[in-house]
């Protein structure tokens, strides 16, 4: 339907079309800076009646129902950021942290063809004139030899790796990924404020932000032959592939920092769009001098590896010795020339803003060719010259550091004082080297949605050059732009930017490539098997033990409120029972008083460590709060290998729980029914968790390593259980023996089976020896070894010798494990039943250990594969 004149959006335009009434909801770009909607610079003379050619056509495709229509679909933008789970972690934002929502704007940013010829042309030079850089920095240094690049820039930086020296990467190729900083001027041209070379961010995000754009404007989309991207994304992998000797065949790795890193969502989502393995450094592991990733089956080798993380953290033994995110022996692997490393360390120097005042002559020098995309006017103050001749010019300048983990922080001339420029003078003559200044260039403005307007915000684009095949790059046709805050000059996502699309026109043909097109075929698919890393497979172990510890400690809480909050006085023997079983399942401190002494004080007790917000209380407890904290933290670890609903439903259930218990009034006498509350909407959120285990994960090794953790876990908590209400006698009890049943999550099962009968034989029947209760120890037991016989198939065969060092049900016999004897105090002891319930909760535990042991920290050599 066509928008009517009185609609809230249309209110006060009138008659016209898409164009006239994005012109009229409009501001200009300031002062001095180009304005992207417009196509010119803002002079201060009053601004254009038309739009940018790009920009009109943009609305038109839109229409006028589309135009209506934008603030409903900035808001199903944000909901779909959110709903996909793209976040952007920064390190000062303690109150989101993990949880923070990727940034993006409405609309994109319009790059013309005859633009972008430019600019990829351009870019491409740079790439080549980079790589030739590095060449000449790790082999001849004839740069600095004929004094075209300071020796305090190259090895006088933090960043130059001597280990690098003599070497020589496959194909001659040290850089896969380069990222360029471009910023659009005021007099319209494009010029390079910045690269990145080490592990440019941003290849994720954008093909994100592609996604979920495009899906907002289909048809613009389509109409105005914006450039896809898969074709770039294959020709990168396929490039690594060809630069290693097993081609085709080649396992190439993306190394992430870990889920803790500020961009570990695009390392997933790239990691799953390329089909790549994401490894953390503690995966790999190197043996005589090759690269090795550690699964569930053995070493596998790896052959290539994208890295996102910075140089110095790549090898403890060689860079950083605190490092725990790289891999020990790294560089030794690489100067064997058996891995291609994307990119090769030692590029850290090229990231420095002072380098760009050189690259002009040694671009002359080495290539024989002008730059085609100019670079912001900058000067190195280590020199005498560039010092005197940038001193007056710090007003109109940026400062920029000259090294990494410099202790300065950027500085725009023109916000500040008359007295902090003398004293960034002052610190600029005492450490020249230190400082570099750029000149300052108005980023241009780009229109974005917000409050009903289309606002002005100055944005910069990050290109990228991915390199195809030996010595040859192609420019990814798109990219990255951060938008500043309103009113702010720098665009930087840690100072609270966003970020928008960059569609990129072509005159010829739009470039149709999936990545689905380059896949083996569907036979071969077929044959082969999803690799389960070690350090996924005992997160996803982990994961099981965890959710299963939440489940039960849950459980015991509540029969413990319950049962103590009773109106029928407690048997002394059902109260040693709740008191053990809370001190063994760390629901209380251990110093607190039994519940035989004081059941005001445990249950309070109880209650107060469930999920306490005191830190130096919540430091000493295990309870629930501390079973679902550490669930998640498993969750986390493993996010590539859960589904969205799923990851979600983990994170609520935490924050659920813990929101919960911070209300809890606990000077009141309701503070066992607001605990039982909390802990009964845990407990069903729980459940869904445990359905979505069950029944959504592909049954694959990683999923028997999570069945097998749960298992574990039950079998040690339920007989250990079971252990106790004989010990303490309260299975002689009513309220006992129903407490046990409850426990064990069989009521209803049980009084179906034996209606009113509280005996050991029944217990023993349906607790112990019942095949077909998935709470009983037999059902447990049976479970664990169908787990370990596919394991022992698919991965290690040794996994059947642990099945078989577990007790066996087959030879239990119901009569022999419910009958008792007398103690010389005149008790009864059930020996047989305690013996077998003591053995199975030890052989659980030496399974941990054993699955540990082998697949985890692959100390065992019966279960190594060092094929090539």
């Amino acid at each position: 339907m066509k928008p009517e004149p009185n609609d809230s959006l249309f209110g006060d335009l009138g008659p016209g079309t898409p164009a006239d009434w994005a012109l009229s909801l409009s501001m200009p770009a300031d002062r001095g800076h180009h304005d992207e909607l417009r196509g010119v610079a803002i002079n201060g003379q009053g601004a254009p009646a038309a739009l940018a050619t790009t920009w009109a056509s943009f609305f038109e495709h839109i229409g006028a129902d589309g135009f209506a229509d934008l603030n409903r679909r900035h808001a199903n933008l944000q909901r779909q950021i959110r709903d996909n789970g793209v976040t952007y972690n920064v390190y000062a934002d303690a109150d989101r942290g993990l949880r923070r929502p990727w940034a993006l704007d409405l609309f994109p940013m319009i790059v013309g063809a005859a633009d972008w010829a430019h600019i990829e042309a351009g870019v491409l030079q740079r790439t080549r004139l980079l790589n030739a850089i590095m060449a000449d920095m790790y082999g001849q240094r004839e740069l600095l030899q004929k004094a075209m690049l300071p020796a305090a820039l190259v090895q006088g930086h933090p960043g130059y790796l001597r280990a690098m020296q003599g070497v020589t990467p496959p194909g001659g190729t040290w850089l896969h990924i380069v990222g360029f900083d471009l910023a659009h001027g005021p007099d319209g041209r494009w010029w390079v404020v910045g690269q990145r070379t080490q592990a440019p961010s941003g290849l994720g995000y954008l093909l994100e932000n592609r996604i979920a754009i495009a899906r907002q404007f289909p048809k613009a989309f389509a109409g105005m032959k914006v450039q896809r991207l898969a074709a770039s994304y294959r020709a990168l992998v396929e490039g690594i592939k060809q630069l290693t000797p097993e081609g085709e065949n080649a396992r190439i790795a993306l190394l992430t920092p870990g889920p803790y890193n500020e961009t570990y969502f695009e390392h997933a989502y790239l990691a799953r769009y390329l089909g790549l393995t994401l490894v953390e450094g503690n995966d790999l592991t190197v043996r005589d001098q090759r690269l090795f990733l550690k699964t569930l089956k053995g070493l596998e080798p790896v052959h290539a590896l994208i890295k996102r993380l910075d140089d110095e953290w790549l090898d403890p033994l060689e860079l950083r010795a605190d490092s725990t995110l790289g891999v020990p022996g790294l560089l030794q692997v690489l100067r064997a020339g058996n891995l291609v490393l994307a990119n090769a360390p030692g590029s850290a120097p090229l990231e420095s803003s002072a380098l760009l005042g050189f690259l002009p002559a040694i671009s002359r020098h080495l290539l024989g060719e002008e730059l085609q995309l100019p670079s912001l006017a900058t000067w190195w103050c280590g020199e005498d010259a560039a010092l005197r001749e940038v001193l007056p010019l710090l007003k109109t300048s940026v400062i920029k550091p000259t090294y990494p983990r410099s202790e300065l922080d950027t500085a725009m001339g023109q916000s500040l004082s008359p007295r902090e420029l003398d004293e960034w003078s002052g610190r600029m003559a005492r450490h020249p080297e230190d400082h570099t200044v750029q000149a300052w260039l108005p980023l241009s403005q780009t229109p974005t949605w917000a409050n009903d307007r289309l606002m002005p915000r100055s944005g910069m684009l990050r290109v990228f050059a991915l390199a195809d095949g030996p010595n040859s790059w192609r420019v990814l046709p798109g990219g990255l732009v951060r938008l500043a805050p309103r009113g702010q000059l720098i665009a930087a996502m840690q100072r609270g930017g966003s970020s928008a699309d960059c569609w990129v026109q072509t005159e010829g043909a739009v470039d149709h490539t999936s990545l689905l097109h380059s896949a083996p075929s569907t036979l071969a698919l077929a044959s082969q098997s999803r690799t389960v890393t070690s350090r996924a497979a005992e997160n996803l172990f982990w994961l099981g033990r965890y959710t299963e510890r939440a489940e039960n400690s849950i459980r015991i809480a509540q029969i413990a409120l319950d049962e103590l909050g009773g109106e029928e006085a407690n048997s002394p023997s059902v109260l040693a029972w709740l008191s053990a079983m809370a001190q063994e399942n760390s629901l209380v401190l251990e110093d607190v008083p039994s519940a035989e002494q004081s059941i005001r004080v445990f249950t309070r007790s109880l209650v107060a460590n469930l999920a306490p917000t005191d830190p130096k209380l919540a430091a000493q407890s295990f309870s629930v709060g501390h079973n679902l904290r550490a669930l998640k933290g498993a969750a986390s670890q493993v996010r590539e290998r859960l589904s969205q609903e799923q990851w979600k439903l983990v994170e609520r259930t935490e924050a659920t729980f813990t929101r919960d218990c911070a209300a809890l009034s606990l000077g009141t006498d309701y503070v066992s029914a607001e605990a039982r509350a909390a802990l009964q909407s845990a407990s069903e959120l729980l459940a869904a968790i445990t359905g979505s285990q069950t029944d959504r994960m592909v049954r694959d090794d990683g999923w028997r390593l999570l069945s097998m953790g749960r298992h574990i876990e039950r079998m040690i908590t339920l007989s250990r259980a079971l252990v106790l209400a004989m010990e303490h006698g309260c299975v002689h009890d009513a309220a006992g023996f129903e407490a046990v049943v409850a426990l064990f999550d069989s009521t209803i099962t049980f009084h179906a089976q034996y209606q009113q009968r509280r005996d050991m034989v029944a217990l023993v029947d349906l607790l112990v020896m019942d095949r077909d209760n998935p709470r009983s120890i037999a059902w447990v037991v049976q479970t664990l070894r169908a787990r370990l016989g596919k394991l022992a198939i698919s991965a290690a065969p040794h996994d059947a010798a642990l099945a078989l060092a577990l007790p066996d049900p087959d030879t239990w016999v119901l009569a022999d494990l419910s009958s008792w004897q007398r103690t010389p105090e005149g008790q009864r002891s059930w020996t047989e039943l305690t013996n077998l319930l003591e053995s199975c909760a030890v052989a659980a535990s030496a399974l941990s250990e054993e699955i540990t042991h082998l697949h985890f920290n692959h100390a065992d050599r019966r279960n190594q594969s060092l094929g090539a």
